[in-house]
């Protein structure tokens, strides 16, 4: 049998036998501190995640940013260890360690062998509650988050051109500002801001603990007992409220020219309702109208059209989806036209891919065969136990329930051919989509 043959009656075998559950196991601390264990004894090795209920969406005006800063700030020391002792520490006992931040969380996480692990768990307890920062410190790190905006917004036009436009598509919503924050408001970003955030924000009963790896329930309930348990827990952790969207009632254009653009393209992004507790009937509808659109680089309709048809109009193209947020989410799609095909042809073909797609729907055997491949991919992605430590801290982080995350593969499985024309109809409105073009600017002459 081919490794193709054999891929498809992999999946078409695990499709028509019973759904696949995670070996998870979850409990709550006394000071209210969630915790999720993901057991996979194959290897000797754990990791050990900590995802804090707060990002960049939930910073006060002018103090964008913040929530990024912090997170490199928790790398500064505390009462018990000095400032780079922690990284230092992991990286002494074979093991890894990092953290990122987004709109709706901060997570932080190390890999490590599994007799580790409680040492690992009295680390990161240290420094939920007791971070220590000495002025230079900050500073310092201030200008090295300056640098980083340097390097990869400020001297990226791609991400320029997407900074512009999520500032265009959330039009009252901190969706709207960047992750690492505008770069004058960075700058005036001091020590007093970053406890701030930190003591209101950083808490046990404001934080996940997601354990995966070659561990038990019991022991993770032990060590988790006896770093975390004592923690108090803060009585100012309230639910989240931000500011909602009003209505958008028309498309909003930019043009961005850069003399470092090599590749233009138009791309186009529209609000879309993220993946709801109890209801993520819609958000698995748009997982496959963009599996349908550009999932894939041969056989998805904007490739098919765009880049392989009679006339090829691309060398690239994609559309892309993710509704895992608190608030409303975005529906993309992008394109990299030929270079010998004007951006206004390029933007019309595109534009012509998704009206026909709203006018017939999907075709009976591309649905078939992109549920198979969405199908697979969730099953493959159990193989991967630091990726099930994300799934469910991420979605966890951002409301989702346990049977929301369970139950994730069953409403994909239930959408349907209708209920994806449906929702693209209600999604795909230029009257709440942003598009943008990055074009190539000349140098001045000399």
């Amino acid at each position: 049998m081919s490794h193709r043959a054999l891929w498809a009656a992999t999946c078409l075998a695990a499709l028509s036998g019973p759904a696949l559950a995670d070996d998870v196991t979850t409990f709550q601390l006394q000071n209210g501190m969630d915790v999720v264990v993901i057991e996979d004894h194959r290897a000797p090795v754990v990791t050990q995640m900590v995802w804090y209920r707060t990002g960049a969406a939930d910073e006060t005006a002018g103090h964008s940013g913040i929530a990024h800063f912090l997170e490199h700030l928790m790398f500064k020391g505390t009462d018990d260890l000095a400032p780079g002792e922690f990284s230092a520490t992991v990286e002494a006992q074979g093991g890894d360690d990092n953290a990122f931040t987004s709109w709706d969380y901060t997570a932080y996480f190390q890999r490590i062998a599994a007799d580790r692990l409680d040492l690992m768990m009295k680390m990161e307890a240290d420094r939920m509650r007791d971070l220590q920062l000495l002025e230079d410190d900050v500073l310092t790190e201030r200008n090295v988050i300056i640098e980083e905006r340097k390097s990869r917004t400020d001297s990226n036009p791609g991400a320029l051109l997407n900074e512009q436009m999520r500032a265009a598509q959330f039009m009252n919503h901190r969706y709207g500002i960047p992750i690492i924050g505008w770069k004058h408001e960075i700058e005036q970003l001091d020590r007093q801001d970053a406890f701030d955030f930190y003591n209101r924000y950083y808490a046990p009963n404001n934080a996940i603990l997601v354990v995966a790896g070659d561990v038990t329930p019991d022991a993770v309930r032990a060590m988790a007992e006896t770093h975390y348990g004592p923690l108090q827990p803060s009585a100012d952790i309230a639910p989240r409220t931000r500011p909602s969207e009003p209505p958008q009632l028309a498309e909003r254009r930019l043009t961005y020219r850069d003399t470092r653009v090599s590749e233009p393209y138009v791309t186009r992004s529209y609000i879309a309702p993220e993946r709801d507790p109890g209801d993520q009937a819609d958000a698995a509808a748009l997982t496959i109208l963009a599996e349908l659109l550009g999932g894939s680089g041969t056989t998805s309709l904007f490739a098919r059209a765009l880049q392989f048809g009679p006339a090829p109009k691309a060398v690239y193209s994609t559309a892309y989806y993710d509704g895992t947020s608190v608030d409303d989410a975005t529906f993309g799609m992008l394109v990299v036209p030929m270079p010998d095909v004007p951006m206004e042809e390029a933007e019309a073909a595109m534009d012509a891919v998704v009206a026909k797609f709203l006018e017939t729907g999907p075709d009976a055997e591309d649905f078939a065969r992109m549920k198979t491949q969405i199908r697979a991919s969730e099953i493959y992605a159990r193989d991967n136990v630091e990726g099930l430590a994300r799934k469910y801290g991420e979605a966890l982080a951002v409301g989702l329930t346990l049977e929301d995350i369970k139950g994730w593969t069953a409403a994909l499985d239930a959408v349907t051919p209708e209920q994806v024309t449906e929702v693209a109809r209600k999604v795909l409105n230029r009257d709440r989509a942003v598009t943008g073009w990055l074009l190539p600017k000349e140098e001045p002459a000399q």
